[in-house]
C-alpha cells in the first residue's frame, strides 16, 4: 500500500539536540509534500511551543499536541478535538505531587504554568529565550497550581521532572494505580500525566480516519516511549538511532540519530 502521511515526533526525532531542524530534513519533507504526502507534527509539546518548527516546515495540517491530548488547528487558532483532564483528576494529581515533593509543569489552554523552575521548566525557558519574541511559548510562574486548576478551561497534561529517576518511577506507578491516569516517559527525566486513553497513536488514528485514510498509509518517526503507540500502529514505524533499544525493538525499522540526515535518507529510500 502506498504511504501518504508522514507523522513526526519533534524532540529527539526531527529536532537536533540544539532544537533545530536539519536542512536535509527540511528539503526532504518539502519534496515529500510536493509528491503528495501530508506531513503532521505529533508531539508531547504544547501548541505554543511548536511555532518555530511548524513555520519552518510551512505546514497546513493541524498538530497533535501533548501526546495526543488534543489536536490544534493553527490556521483557525483553535483546538479541533481534545481530551483534557478533569479538575478532579488535576487536583488529585497535584495532591500526590505535593506529598512526594515533586514539581510539575501544567499545560493548560494557551500556556504552561509552574510554581518552581526546575528540570523541564528551565530547559524550556532557556530555549524560549533563543527565539524571536513572537515565537516564544507562554511559560508563566504562578503562586499555586491548585488555584490555576480552577481558572483553566482545559488542563492538557502535567510534565513531572526530577533528577531522582527511581522516585519518578515510584510516583508514576502510584498515579497509574490509584488515579488510573495515563503516564508516559517523554524524556530521560520527564513523565507526562494525562487523561486515560490519551496517546499519540490514538489521536493520530482519529485524524487519519477523518482524512479517509488508514494507519497502514502512515509512516511515523519517533524516539521515545510516548511514541510507541504511533510507531506500532503505523504502516511503517521508524525509530531513531538515539532511541532506547526497547523502542527500536518495537519499530519496523531503525535509522541513524537525530544529529544525522537520517530522516531525509529514509524519505528518499522508502517514500520517494
Amino acid at each position: 500500500m502506498r504511504r501518504r502521511i508522514i507523522a513526526l515526533d519533534l524532540d529527539g526525532t526531527l529536532l537536533t539536540p540544539q532544537k533545530t531542524i536539519l536542512p536535509e530534513s527540511l528539503t526532504a519533507l518539502q519534496r515529500a509534500r510536493a509528491a503528495g504526502y501530508q506531513v503532521l507534527i505529533v508531539t508531547g509539546r504544547h501548541h505554543v511551543a511548536i511555532h518555530p518548527f511548524y513555520q519552518a516546515l510551512a505546514l497546513d495540517t493541524p498538530a497533535i499536541c501533548c501526546n495526543g491530548a488534543y489536536i490544534y488547528d493553527y490556521a483557525a487558532g483553535s483546538v479541533l478535538e481534545g481530551s483534557p483532564l478533569s479538575r478532579k483528576q488535576a487536583r488529585e494529581t497535584l495532591n500526590l505531587l505535593e506529598a512526594w515533593h515533586i514539581h510539575a509543569l501544567m499545560y493548560v489552554d494557551d500556556e504552561m504554568l509552574y510554581q518552581t523552575p526546575v528540570g523541564h521548566v528551565e530547559r524550556t525557558q532557556r530555549w524560549a529565550l533563543t527565539l524571536p519574541e513572537h515565537q516564544r511559548p507562554t511559560l508563566r510562574k504562578v503562586d499555586s497550581l491548585f488555584a490555576a486548576v480552577d481558572s483553566a478551561h482545559a488542563i492538557w497534561k502535567f510534565a513531572l521532572t526530577g533528577e531522582d529517576i527511581p522516585r519518578l518511577q515510584q510516583i508514576t506507578r502510584q498515579i497509574e494505580s490509584e488515579l488510573q491516569l495515563a503516564c508516559e516517559w517523554s524524556w530521560r527525566d520527564q513523565v507526562d500525566v494525562a487523561r486515560p486513553g490519551t496517546s499519540k497513536g490514538h489521536r493520530l488514528a482519529q485524524w487519519v480516519a477523518a482524512q479517509g485514510a488508514t494507519m497502514n498509509e502512515v509512516v511515523a518517526f519517533g524516539d521515545n516511549y510516548n511514541d510507541l503507540s504511533m510507531l506500532e500502529a503505523a504502516g511503517l514505524g521508524i525509530a531513531m538511532g538515539n532511541a532506547d533499544d526497547a523502542i527500536k525493538a518495537r519499530a519496523d525499522k531503525t535509522i541513524g540519530t537525530n544529529e544525522e540526515s537520517s530522516i531525509a535518507d529514509a524519505i528518499y529510500r522508502w517514500l520517494l
